[in-house]
Formats: structure tokens, sequence, C-alpha cells
């Protein structure tokens, strides 16, 4: 509303009072960034699986995160693990299931301060075929008495995401709804 007063030359009040009198639906501050920054509508499609392959992956993609994905934040669809395999499995799952350019998906790298950064960048960027850019600076948490976690995550956790509040309630839709079957 700010931008049609801007264009018109009045106050964002008289440009309220007019969608108010014609019953114009005013969008959200948030929907109307997301419309903003996304054009061409939604940079993510979803893509029925169309057979048992499909199907398979779709299933996974979704226990995947429901096990080990973040749901806590509201905006991004985030999963974590030591596992390069399961990362690049869900990785899988979002490109084929909703169409995303794989550039587009971003990286964290958390790691102990007993783990080599640049060892653990490489293997990471190597295992997932991901440019270094992709990856935000690593988040390094001090060393301590990690047991046996530590051959599980002698190169850290990797944690992917995708910026997308949209995508992310999507998914959370496709949950069971904490009820046992």
């Amino acid at each position: 509303m700010q931008e049609i007063a801007g264009v018109l030359g009045c106050s964002l009040h008289k440009v309220a009072y007019w969608m108010g009198k014609y019953n114009i639906k005013i969008r959200s501050r948030s929907e109307a960034t997301y419309i903003k920054r996304n054009p061409e509508g939604d940079p993510f499609k979803f893509k029925n699986p169309q057979d048992v392959n499909g199907a398979t992956l779709f299933g996974l993609g979704i226990g995947l995160y429901w096990g080990e994905g973040t749901k806590a934040d509201l905006n991004s669809v985030k999963l974590g693990n030591a596992d390069p395999i399961l990362i690049q499995n869900f990785m899988t799952f979002l490109i084929k299931n909703f169409s995303i350019d794989k550039t587009d998906l971003k990286f964290g790298l958390q790691l102990f301060t007993d783990i080599d950064v640049d060892e653990a960048l490489d293997f990471w960027t190597k295992k997932l075929n991901i440019k270094r850019s992709q990856i935000n600076k690593p988040i390094i948490t001090k060393s301590g008495s990690i047991g046996t976690y530590r051959k599980k995550s002698q190169y850290g956790v990797m944690t992917v995401m995708y910026h997308n509040k949209k995508l992310r309630d999507l998914l959370v839709s496709f949950l069971p709804n904490n009820k046992p079957m």
C-alpha cells in the first residue's frame, strides 16, 4: 500500500480507505514481500510421485524431515545430520519432488574445535557435489567429552537449508499430526 501511495502521490491512509471502501483484500507484509520477491510465483513446484520409486523417495523425504528436520523455523526448510548419504537423499527429495534448483540450496556446517575446517569443507563439498559458496561460515563449538559421537561426526554436522515459508508449511502439512496411525 505504501508503494501505491508513493506512485499516486497520496497518503497511505487514503489508499487504505479506498481499498476498504471497495473491499480489496489487504495482504500481510509477509505475503506482500513473498509476492514481490517471487513475481513469477512460487520458486518450487510440487510434483506428485509418478511411480513406486518416486513414492518411495517422497516417503523417505517426508520421514527424514519429520525425524531430522527443523520444524520450529517457520520460514525455512532445514535438516541437519552428520551422514552425507542422509543429506544427499533429502536434497534429492527436494530437487525431484519440488523442482528446486540445487544451486538455491544453502548449507550450514557445525564443527568441533578439534576438526580441521578446510578438511571438513572439502569432505562435504565433494560428498554433496556442492560449491563452497553455498556453505555459510562454519559454526565452531568447543570440543568436549562427546563419547562415541566423535566417530560419527568427524566432519561435523551439515544442515541443508531452503529458505521458503510456503515450502516449509507444505512439508509440515504432509506430516502426521502426532496421532498414531
